[in-house]
């Protein structure tokens, strides 16, 4: 099964926790639902039944009110801190009466480590069917085993609102001509040439502060910022060396300065709403647009380039880019 969505992606990592940990457990509260008379009787129990659940920070045992009736079981002992604690207000236990006898936690944050976490709990029962307790089992996201897949970005056309405070007076500001926007003649060559021949695979262009931001296939965690002297001067292309472009751009090279010609036109068309800052990855082929109403919009190279003006500043969207 491939996962589409963030969401997909995470409800499928659920159900494989789900299926690793609801038979175990329940095993493991059948067991426990013969000594719940004996607090030595259920750790001795849950220290001999905590290796069958793989990650496991935490196992411990509540009384049917949610009353935490054993230490907590851990791979290096027992912690008797939370002996006495009830646990019918936490979040993990919100729907487990009368519903179900197993439950999956979201993710949530502990309460001593902060860290994020999950917690497993499994009803005990008796011989006649009485819920009579709970199991619980907490887990460390970070020492979980790694997910097979990485989640992958869509390429959808996504808007995001900005500020509501930057927004309700758009109409009340103008652009002013900034260094960057004088130098547009030199500045998007340069940046085209950048990421054509010298490495670049994502490149930032702030208009309204006369400034670049990018990022080099060789060297991918370090961004490097560029000041309006440099991004105007061709002589930083020096400065990096000639790499071929990257196998793994999807962009066609020579689309690299159409995408940045149309950077041009956003920043110019209208003296309300108007680009601040734009982007373009080339190896993922998202093009990043930030105006001046504070809205953004991420959208694929291709798409990016099949939109006219009119889109953006016509009668398309009544929000003008907003």
């Amino acid at each position: 099964m491939t996962a589409n969505s963030l969401k997909e992606s995470i409800r499928i990592q659920r159900e494989k926790l789900t299926g690793m940990l609801s038979e175990k457990m329940h095993g493991i509260a059948a067991e426990c639902a013969s000594v719940m008379e004996s607090q030595d009787e259920i750790e001795k129990l849950l220290h001999h039944d905590l290796p069958k659940l793989s990650y496991c920070k935490h196992l411990y045992v509540m009384d049917a009110k949610g009353v935490q009736i054993t230490k907590n079981v851990t791979q290096n002992g027992e912690d008797e801190s939370y002996m006495g604690r009830n646990r019918m207000d936490r979040p993990y236990m919100e729907g487990i009466i009368g519903t179900t006898d197993f439950k999956l936690s979201e993710a949530y944050i502990s309460r001593n480590k902060k860290r994020p976490s999950f917690t497993a709990v499994q009803v005990i029962r008796n011989s006649e069917n009485e819920r009579i307790g709970f199991l619980g089992a907490d887990f460390d996201l970070r020492e979980l085993p790694d997910i097979e897949k990485r989640y992958v970005e869509p390429a959808n056309w996504r808007q995001v609102k900005g500020d509501p405070a930057i927004r309700n007076v758009v109409f009340h500001q103008q652009r002013i001509d900034s260094q960057m926007d004088q130098h547009l003649d030199e500045v998007l060559p340069i940046m085209s040439e950048l990421i054509t021949e010298h490495g670049v695979f994502h490149g930032k262009l702030h208009f309204s502060s006369s400034r670049a931001t990018i990022w080099l296939t060789d060297d991918p965690y370090n961004y490097r910022i560029l000041n309006f002297e440099e991004i105007i001067d061709p002589d930083i292309c020096l400065a990096y060396p000639r790499y071929d472009y990257h196998k793994r751009a999807i962009v066609p090279k020579e689309k690299v300065i159409e995408i940045f010609e149309i950077f041009r036109s956003l920043r110019f068309a209208d003296n309300n709403i108007y680009l601040r800052a734009g982007s373009l990855n080339v190896i993922n082929g998202m093009v990043g647009l930030n105006f001046s109403c504070d809205g953004s919009h991420y959208m694929r190279y291709d798409e990016f380039l099949d939109k006219n003006l009119d889109f953006w500043f016509g009668t398309l969207g009544t929000n003008r880019s907003s």
